[in-house]
């Protein structure tokens, strides 16, 4: 081999040496440009609500404390993090389907207060991790194995609405003394839970309940009035439901034309014009629901996140109301409201 020869060898060589630290450092690039692009990925939340989509004249108070949550936590939506809003409009069919839009978006958790959303969300997947804020028992029903342990895709808050009937009930008869008849006005298409829950609590106060079903999408809302007025009801008590969702303010006009003290399952109803409600604090509950959200991007599995009950109630009653209807609330009721519109 010539001189020149040997050195266009070594020259090769170091050639060929030198390829594999340039393939290492080409992959290691892709591999950072990679993860800095999985690690700048802006989370995509999916919200399901069973209301109508919010508007200046009805806005939706779950969504509005659910931002303030997120905000609350540092993030900024649509920057930092963006919310696929989705509103069933008190119409359970368009569910499933609304449910299927927001797993085909691939979200990376899906938020829901109406309990038909959350059944339908985990019939349709088993992989996105689903935050509830729901009304009744999660273990009853079946979505979770238990509150400590949920197991599975879903965690959250419940409200405990269904317990609190019999203090619904108790704060009416105290409203009005020698109280003996009280409609209880719920939707057909949760069954008939929420009146069978009033009834033990009705026994033992010696009340006797008049049920005012409604059915479908577009309930007969004033029928039901005209029943409870034949009944000769002397108060009424509104049932949370997705399918009642959409009209507190028609429920509440309604009890006030027929002069009826109303109590509510849902502090909205008195801000539009009923008389009292006793619930769960919905706003702290929602502002709650974005701090699981925030566990699940951090990496928590929702298996592993125990599902909160509430620890703040609301007491509220509408004196502007009760005056329309000329009922004066006792003092000793007055002084035990945690807010009062007047």
């Amino acid at each position: 081999m010539t001189i020149g020869n040997r050195q266009q060898a070594v020259g090769n060589s170091k050639k060929l040496k030198f390829v594999p630290y340039v393939l290492c450092a080409l992959l290691f690039a892709l591999c950072f440009a990679a993860e800095a692009q999985q690690t700048n990925k802006v989370p995509r939340i999916g919200f399901l609500s069973g209301r109508g989509a919010p508007s200046p004249t009805n806005p939706d108070p779950s969504a509005d404390a659910f931002r303030q949550g997120l905000r609350d936590l540092g993030y900024i939506e649509g920057k930092t993090i963006l919310v696929e809003y989705r509103y069933a409009e008190g119409t359970l069919d368009r569910i499933p389907g609304l449910v299927a839009e927001l797993v085909q978006l691939k979200v990376d958790v899906l938020v829901s207060p109406a309990g038909p959303a959350i059944r339908a969300a985990r019939q349709a997947t088993t992989t996105i991790p689903i935050v509830m804020v729901i009304t009744g028992d999660p273990v009853a029903t079946g979505l979770i194995d238990s509150l400590a342990h949920p197991g599975g895709n879903v965690t959250g808050l419940t409200r405990l609405t269904r317990e609190l009937s019999g203090k619904r009930l108790e704060l009416l008869t105290e409203t009005i003394p020698g109280i003996s008849r009280i409609a209880v006005l719920w939707s057909a298409t949760l069954g008939p839970e929420t009146f069978n829950d009033y009834g033990a609590a009705a026994r033992a106060l010696k009340i006797q309940l008049e049920s005012l079903e409604v059915r479908g999408p577009h309930p007969d809302l004033e029928g039901a009035f005209r029943d409870s007025v034949k009944g000769r009801a002397s108060a009424i008590i509104t049932g949370r439901s997705t399918a009642l969702i959409p009209y507190p303010k028609k429920i509440a006009d309604l009890a006030l034309k027929n002069r009826l003290p109303s109590m509510f399952e849902d502090t909205e109803y008195v801000a539009v014009g009923g008389l009292m409600s006793y619930s769960a604090n919905d706003a702290d509950q929602f502002r709650r629901a974005a701090t699981y959200v925030d566990k699940i991007l951090k990496g928590a599995k929702p298996a592993d996140l125990p599902v909160e009950q509430p620890t703040k109630f609301e007491f509220i009653i509408n004196l502007k109301t009760a005056k329309q209807i000329g009922l004066t609330i006792p003092p000793n009721v007055l002084a035990r409201a945690d807010k009062v519109i007047r």
